[in-house]
């Protein structure tokens, strides 16, 4: 059995049809947070958006950021039956919601609320402010920090080593691709989301949206919390409602979250929710860490095998 695990949950694009099915099929507990997200999303048949789709409908942003988060959340009270309690939590943007919750901060009822508005403040704001993102590969942060001044364009994303997100205008970010080529990036790949995400233009999102986090009760963690916005522990709710805010428009420093938390002696992680990237950016951030997948009850009992025979 291990020492020490950090439970860490997934963002928005690990979304897919049929996410969180057999989840809602074979656990009760699962079955409870799917009925209760549903009480709470009013007009919203999200059991169907997640097993059904279709994708274009889930992928929309205020859709797929409460299905990620409803599943996110069924597979975590499927593990909570187990006995495998975290020393600390932290979620990839989207995935800091689910992290506050596994954490005591938020109820889930309340979370949902939040990311649901979270949600329609981002596609209105990219309405507003039209814009795309693209993740560049091979570069430097130095180097990139030098073209996004030259562009326009803004860092969203430190996700692992080679691998960062910069956000903006299309043109800027265009641009920024084009000259990280030229100064020998790997690879510049525009990704299929609706808006800059992470970037100066979310700003009036942010404003409108601590609005609700104002209305909404937080309580202390009862588990540590790493925040996206400064890679570090914040244990004050102010802080947390602070950081939640400046998460919408500053870039989420998850390589450095990683960092932090194995420098600290955690060296397991349980990817809890829908898909698989973050095992893939953590084995690229220190491929000695140990991550295993929990999206379904076959996950659970792998880990249960795995984790017993060592």
């Amino acid at each position: 059995m291990v020492d020490k695990v950090c439970y860490i949950f997934p963002g928005q694009g690990s979304q897919y049809v049929g996410m969180g099915e057999k989840l809602y099929d074979n656990s009760p507990e699962a079955k409870a947070i799917f009925d209760q997200a549903e009480k709470n999303l009013p007009g919203l048949d999200l059991k169907k958006l997640c097993f059904e789709g279709p994708i274009e409908e889930l992928t929309q942003t205020a859709n797929s950021q409460v299905a990620i988060l409803t599943t996110s959340i069924a597979a975590l009270q499927t593990l909570c039956s187990m006995p495998y309690a975290p020393c600390c939590c932290a979620g990839l943007s989207l995935g800091e919601y689910s992290a506050l919750v596994s954490s005591g901060v938020l109820e889930f009822s309340d979370a949902i609320r939040l990311v649901r508005r979270r949600g329609e403040l981002m596609e209105q704001a990219a309405l507003n402010n039209p814009g795309t993102m693209a993740s560049i590969l091979g570069i430097s942060i130095g180097d990139l920090e030098e073209i996004c001044k030259e562009t326009g364009a803004e860092i969203a994303n430190l996700n692992c080593p080679g691998q960062i997100v910069v956000s903006g205008k299309k043109e800027s970010v265009q641009k920024a691709m084009a000259l990280a080529e030229q100064k020998g990036a790997k690879k510049a790949i525009i990704l299929n989301v609706s808006g800059p995400f992470h970037s100066s233009f979310m700003k009036e999102a942010a404003e409108e949206f601590k609005k609700e986090l104002g209305k909404t009760k937080f309580s202390n963690p009862k588990v540590p919390i790493v925040s996206n916005v400064t890679a570090d522990y914040e244990n004050r709710v102010d802080g947390i409602k602070e950081n939640l805010v400046k998460q919408l428009y500053s870039p989420v420093r998850w390589e450095e979250s990683i960092l932090k938390i194995s420098q600290e002696g955690c060296n397991t992680f349980f990817e809890i929710g829908p898909g698989k990237v973050l095992k893939g950016l953590l084995r690229r951030i220190n491929h000695d860490l140990a991550v295993y997948n929990i999206e379904t009850l076959e996950d659970i009992k792998k880990i249960q095998e795995a984790l017993c025979a060592n």
